[in-house]
């Protein structure tokens, strides 16, 4: 069956840096967008990234919110896709999940868009809870 799995989540001071992992299983990761998102309680998922690895190379496309911090990327040899997120705020607290996106949303993530609602992810992960405090 299809599966994501994230890891690497836990306890950070404001200002430093952690990289959560999205390991998929079940599905060739080539074929789909990983978006990565984020809730805090009382508030709505916000879409953090998008990768594609379709065809040589990949495309990745960030929220406003993250450009500049977080970098995602992929091994395709181990089928997990990265975050890595730097210059953390106290208001990154939420919780991590990764997802991915079949075609259409696939394609669209590849030409430069950032697949942003939660309807165009068909599978996802449980998350990782992410706690940026002092």
């Amino acid at each position: 069956q299809l599966q994501l799995v994230e890891s690497g989540g836990g306890l950070v001071q404001p200002g430093g840096s952690l990289r959560v992992s999205c390991t998929v299983s079940g599905f060739t990761l080539d074929r789909y967008c990983i978006g990565w998102f984020r809730q805090s309680p009382g508030k709505e998922r916000e879409v953090i990234s998008c990768i594609s690895t379709s065809g040589s190379g990949s495309s990745t496309n960030y929220a406003d919110s993250v450009k500049g911090r977080f970098t995602t990327s992929r091994d395709s040899a181990k089928n997990t896709v990265y975050l890595q997120m730097n210059s953390l705020k106290p208001e990154d607290t939420a919780r991590y999940y990764c997802a991915a996106a079949a075609d259409p949303f696939q394609a669209l993530c590849h030409l430069g868009q950032l697949v942003s609602d939660e309807y165009q992810y068909e599978y996802w992960g449980q998350g990782t809870q992410i706690t940026v405090s002092s």
